[in-house]
């Protein structure tokens, strides 16, 4: 539905997960018979889950817990993890810097030193000695010149990664990369994102990526939205997502998997998620307020440390929980932002849905978000109708 901004301009009405809920349906089942695990690529998963490409959030020694806990971590090959060999110094000063100081701070410590190869390899290498499936992002500027690399280094999952990506980049100065066919000649699956619409989702889907990252914005360390005034809810940009992931399955005969990307904080958000359309979900700031993240208890997304125009922050998240406890409890808090897939997995058994396939068809309800309900219920006390 589109609402008249003015004479001359109309916009669509979008939802994020506060304004929507999951109705239940005619049947409820016991959890133990619920299956959250996901497939994408060959590979199967316990946990719809993929670890944000942050250096805050993601290091070998995660990557490696997190693929044991049954998801998928992603390291960003171009931050401090391929520019310094010794990071432990490193991100003591990240979580020392002030406010004030925090993103020239940033700048000042990626701009210092380059990627380096070696570190590349290093890296992947790490990750694969854990047993687990090692996994990894480049931005679509970098990708060409480092990916060959870490594939032979034994890279399983390449991610292609942005503020926003697209399937068609026009440049008067560069060549672009052609991703349909950089994607089409690779061996190892590839996702990329992100995305937050209907026709972008779709354009990425038809260059052969197995998976899209859908989400501009919304996570709790970007500032995109800001600075640059680009953004879609993220209930709506999910199901636009979906929606194109049916078409370009009656077109192709292939299936894309849509992973949200950012801006879910509790077990409610991602359930809210896949009863959208995701097929799993990626997340930052949860992850990096666990014992085990090496941000200590700090995160900043890729763009923070932009030479010219930041778009993101450093954000202090605290090291409240373990891994094990912030993904499959126990929970000692009643906010649901521990055991996330737990409630997942209720929520699914609550409503009636056995898998992740059947969970995406629910029924949602368009709802007054907490936060109105609340400014209702103060503005009735102040009038005396409380």
């Amino acid at each position: 539905m589109e609402i008249e901004i003015g004479r001359g301009k109309r916009g669509r009405r979008a939802y994020g997960f506060d304004d929507i809920a999951i109705v239940p349906s005619r049947r409820t089942r016991d959890p133990e018979d619920i299956d959250i695990s996901w497939e994408i690529a060959g590979h199967r998963f316990e946990l719809p889950l993929m670890a944000s490409a942050m250096d805050g959030v993601v290091d070998p020694k995660l990557a490696i817990e997190l693929g044991k806990f049954g998801g998928l971590a992603v390291l960003n090959l171009e931050g401090i993890y391929t520019r310094y060999a010794d990071t432990g110094p490193i991100l003591d000063k990240i979580a020392s810097l002030s406010k004030e100081e925090a993103t020239r701070g940033l700048q000042e410590i990626y701009n210092k030193e380059p990627v380096k190869e070696e570190l590349i390899a290093q890296r992947i290498k790490e990750i694969k000695a854990g047993g687990v499936l090692a996994a990894a992002s480049f931005t679509p500027q970098k990708v060409d010149t480092y990916y060959k690399i870490a594939l032979e280094a034994g890279l399983d999952f390449l991610i292609i990664q942005g503020t926003v990506v697209s399937a068609e980049h026009v440049s008067t100065q560069v060549e672009p990369l052609n991703l349909k066919k950089f994607i089409n000649e690779l061996e190892i699956p590839v996702i990329v994102g992100g995305c937050a619409s209907y026709s972008t989702a779709l354009h990425l889907m038809r260059t052969g990526a197995v998976g899209v990252l859908v989400g501009v914005g919304p996570g709790a360390a970007c500032t995109t939205r800001r600075v640059l005034g680009i953004g879609v809810p993220q209930a709506t940009a999910i199901a636009d997502a979906a929606a194109a992931r049916m078409t370009y399955l009656e077109e192709s005969g292939r299936y894309c998997h849509v992973i949200a990307d950012g801006g879910m904080r509790t077990g409610g958000d991602i359930a809210k998620a896949i009863a959208c359309g995701a097929d799993s979900v990626m997340i930052g700031s949860p992850i990096a307020g666990t014992k085990e993240a090496p941000g200590r208890g700090h995160h900043w997304g890729m763009a923070t440390f932009h030479p010219t125009l930041p778009r993101g922050t450093r954000v202090y998240a605290g090291q409240r929980c373990t891994l094990e406890e912030l993904l499959l409890g126990p929970a000692r808090e009643n906010d649901g932002t521990l055991n996330l897939f737990g409630a997942l997995r209720t929520s699914m058994a609550t409503t009636g849905y056995q898998n992740i396939k059947e969970f995406q068809k629910a029924e949602v309800m368009v709802a007054p978000s907490l936060q109105t309900e609340g400014k209702v219920l103060q503005q009735a006390q102040r009038v005396g109708m409380g």
